[in-house]
């Protein structure tokens, strides 16, 4: 790593005539661009007790639980919630089969409440497969994977349920606005956020409608971004939060949603798979969940893990060559898809849980990194973690012993370690590394037999490897991997798949897909790793196309295709994508993902 972070300064030095990709203000300072010389960058703020920022399952549970606690102990409390998709709920995406367990507590009548919660799993499935054949593995109480008395659902639903409670219980939800900025007080802690600038051309100087976005102040801002999130990152590396643990590891998950002819549709079913078609040292699987929502609907879906090491593969051409196999093919065939999305999850669990809280600041949920990867659900101890943030933020305002401005809730983390969360996660630590040890059959077995027989208490921690960026092998060491064409009606390409997302960005905006410096995809990702941006990109974002002058490729970024997903700013082997948000209502329009 230090030789390649010696090469790319030397690019950085040397090229000067890369092409110009990066408009942005996070890159090019508006300070030293004349054109806006004479804009007004005033900003209208506002106050709150408690702001959010991402009204996912982690955000509304902290919202909800803030509020009823307020209303048992007779006391006003303002909470707000940023979120930037369109609508609550537009950004989700997930499996999913829910574990009831949060839920129950902060809704123990969420049946009788109308929650999209009903159909239980009734086939509990899990196989491994080779190229033609599947070979069933049985599923014992004990196993994470085991789903007795767990829910199909499709989390979008759930979350904007969620989001219909808390608006009922008095919390004020912004859908359309996007956190872009940290702002501190003079001590140094969190004063809140500041919503993303609007009315910005590509270009990057401002449009007549230009506005500037508005600062929100809080006692205490919670981060609820989901996985990767954008401010989160800052916050991790500001305040060195990620010290005192091992490197976060990622995969991405790939899912469609599909009407299956009816006499191939199981009501209840909850099918897994690992095996084919990925290498044996590649960590990842997939899902099939059969809904039963008076139509014949199945959620299927396909995670690889990022810490892959060929530059050649492609997740998405992974998922389409998966759908060919005889078992999963023969419930798709005669289906219709009607929707596609990917999203990047976590999956460094207990080993890689950073400091949780700083002074005026809460990590929970996904942007901490609570998914339970081998039960392959996070939902619940998402909102668990919300639950207890709100729990303690009321615990901390009742005392009057602040240090700083922005009020530090010392108390969450451990409140977080005396939680079912964190001994759910401890027991399941070395399952994620184990497979990255020993490989697909090892890490199986390794599973099986300390979860039945040491209930995950063994006494020994597994450690994590290098950063998933830095596991990518130059092109050179690596096999090209030779993907079938799709037939068009189990496999389909990468555009008409993105069509389904509703994905819509305005055009004439700077990209929020970043550079740090735009002669390094061309001088290093493409010269030694073939460009795998443009195979790990799950919408096409990263395109590689002919120079209009001279031989060659330059890079191309079609960022109204970015369903933001992440993936390129956790994979990018140069680490030169930096992903920023885009105007607030930008991006996936999932309906019930």
């Amino acid at each position: 790593m230090g030789l390649q972070r010696n090469f790319i300064a030397c690019v950085r030095c040397a090229s000067t005539n890369a092409p110009k990709i990066t408009t942005h203000y996070t890159v090019v300072p508006r300070e030293s661009d004349p054109r806006w010389k004479d804009v007004d960058m005033s900003r209208v703020a506002d106050e709150t007790d408690v702001l959010i920022v991402g009204a996912g399952p982690a955000g509304l549970s902290a919202a909800i639980r803030l509020k009823q606690m307020a209303a048992q102990r007779q006391e006003e409390i303002r909470v707000c919630v940023l979120e930037k998709a369109a609508e609550v709920g537009g950004h989700i995406l997930s499996g999913a089969v829910l574990e009831p367990r949060a839920l129950n507590e902060l809704f123990p009548d969420w049946a009788d409440m109308g929650a999209p919660v009903t159909m239980k799993v009734t086939d509990d499935r899990f196989g491994i497969l080779t190229e033609t054949k599947r070979f069933p593995v049985p599923l014992f109480a004990g196993i994470p994977m085991h789903n007795h008395g767990n829910y199909i659902i499709r989390l979008g639903n759930l979350v904007r349920w969620l989001g219909e409670q808390a608006e009922q219980l008095g919390v004020e939800i912004y859908p359309g606005y996007a956190g872009s900025e940290i702002l501190f007080h003079p001590d140094g802690s969190i004063k809140g956020i500041a919503t993303n600038d609007v009315g910005i051309h590509k270009d990057g100087s401002p449009k007549d409608s230009f506005e500037r976005g508005m600062e929100l102040h809080a006692k205490i801002t919670i981060f609820s971004e989901g996985c990767h999130g954008s401010l989160s990152k800052q916050l991790f590396k500001k305040f060195d939060m990620r010290s005192k643990c091992q490197p976060q590891t990622y995969g991405i998950g790939l899912k469609e949603v599909w009407e299956l002819d009816p006499k191939n549709h199981i009501p209840g079913l909850a099918d897994h798979s690992v095996g084919w078609p990925l290498p044996n040292h590649t960590y990842g699987g997939s899902f099939m969940y059969h809904l039963d929502e008076g139509q014949p609907l199945a959620a299927i879906g396909f995670v690889v893990a990022l810490d892959y090491d060929n530059p050649y593969m492609s997740p998405f051409k992974e998922f389409q060559r998966w759908k060919q196999h005889p078992y999963i093919s023969k419930f798709l065939v005669g289906g219709k898809r009607l929707a596609y999305g990917a999203r990047a999850l976590n999956e460094g669990g207990f080993q890689s849980l950073p400091d949780l809280t700083v002074p005026g600041g809460m990590v929970i949920g996904c942007s901490a990194g609570f998914l339970n990867v081998p039960k392959v659900k996070g939902t619940h101890n998402a909102m668990k973690s919300g639950m207890v943030a709100a729990e303690s933020i009321l615990e901390t305002l009742d005392k009057d012993d602040q240090e700083t401005e922005g009020v530090h809730v010392k108390c969450f983390e451990k409140k977080m370690r005396d939680s079912w969360v964190w001994d759910e996660l401890e027991r399941v630590r070395n399952v994620r590394p184990a497979f990255h040890k020993y490989g697909r059959y090892g890490g199986i077995m390794y599973t099986g037999i300390t979860q039945l027989f040491f209930r995950g208490k063994e006494p020994w921690t597994f450690q994590h490897h290098a950063p998933d960026h830095a596991c990518l092998k130059p092109a050179a060491e690596c096999q090209p991997i030779e993907y079938p064409k799709p037939d068009n009606k189990i496999s389909f390409d990468l555009l008409s798949s993105v069509a389904l997302t509703g994905t819509n960005h305005e055009d004439d905006q700077p990209a929020h897909l970043t550079l740090l410096d735009d002669s390094v995809p061309e001088d290093h990702n493409l010269r030694i790793y073939e460009g795998p941006e443009s195979r790990f990109c799950p919408a096409g974002v990263y395109e590689y196309v002919p120079k209009e002058a001279g031989e060659g490729l330059r890079l191309q970024i079609n960022a109204q295709n970015c369903i933001h997903c992440k993936t390129c700013d956790i994979k990018d082997v140069s680490q030169n994508i930096n992903w920023v948000t885009p105007e607030g209502g930008g991006g996936p329009a999932y309906s019930g993902m």
